[in-house]
């Protein structure tokens, strides 16, 4: 066989193998992102959450979703356009996220209403709430017109960020795998969890492995006396409705026990 002819075959292989690599990438890429909601799937379920009392003051609201490694996957609102909910909410949402994923594990689901307490001057976590900052190109990069939909600026991107009040939730799927995490902003952070529980219990994603709860999940603990939380993981009450829905949710919005 003649050199130029080996060097052709050659080519063409390397070519081949690239080829058939980069379609399994594709293949494992798109798997993994397709076990987490879609811009529209979101949006629908958050818009019927809002519809049912959640102890807030039934504003209208954000909700982004990141994948295991912090890349925001989803942006979405439930009025009618952007301006609809608080725009300071957006990012807030992202934060969450951002949180509930960054600090919850394959066996333990930490929301981020359980880090309250424990981010405060003398609390078992005290500086959390100023490690991995946002990335502020990130957060606020892009053309205004795209926010809140399918080409949100944040898509694609790490956002980063730590919030330590109601709103945040990991994401688990029926075989107990941690997909992400959801947040949830725009209205007292109270009902924001409450919101992001229903949201993800509508999912189908709240497969949850254990918690800090006294039921082992990762639920609001409203348990702060005189500024001191019994359990270390405490939330402060913002009203009493919020707090009998989230106290409820044992029953009506149980999480479920892995395939």
């Amino acid at each position: 066989m003649e050199k130029k002819t080996k060097e052709k075959l050659i080519m063409r292989i390397k070519l081949i193998l690239s080829s058939i690599m980069a379609i399994g990438l594709f293949v494992t890429s798109t798997v993994y992102a397709g076990d987490l909601p879609t811009y529209s799937e979101l949006q629908k379920v958050l818009k019927e959450v809002l519809k049912e009392n959640n102890g807030g003051f039934s504003l209208n609201m954000w909700a982004t979703i990141v994948d295991r490694d912090g890349v925001v996957k989803a942006v979405v609102f439930s009025g009618g356009d952007r301006g609809d909910q608080w725009p300071g909410s957006r990012v807030i949402s992202a934060q969450k996220a951002n949180t509930a994923n960054a600090f919850s594990l394959p066996g333990l689901s930490l929301s981020t209403a359980n880090l309250f307490s424990a981010v405060q001057p003398g609390g078992s976590l005290y500086g959390l709430q100023h490690s991995n900052p946002v990335d502020t190109n990130v957060a606020y990069g892009g053309s205004s017109n795209k926010i809140g939909t399918v080409k949100d600026p944040m898509v694609g991107n790490k956002i980063g960020g730590i919030n330590v009040f109601g709103g945040g939730l990991a994401l688990y799927n029926a075989d107990g795998k941690l997909l992400g995490a959801i947040g949830v902003s725009g209205d007292s952070s109270c009902a924001d969890h409450n919101i992001a529980w229903k949201v993800r219990h509508m999912l189908k994603l709240n497969y949850i492995p254990s918690g800090v709860t006294p039921k082992k999940d990762d639920n609001i603990v409203n348990d702060i006396v005189n500024g001191f939380s019994s359990s270390g993981w405490g939330h402060p009450v913002c009203s009493r409705k919020a707090a009998d829905i989230a106290k409820s949710f044992c029953k009506t919005h149980p999480v479920q026990l892995k395939k």
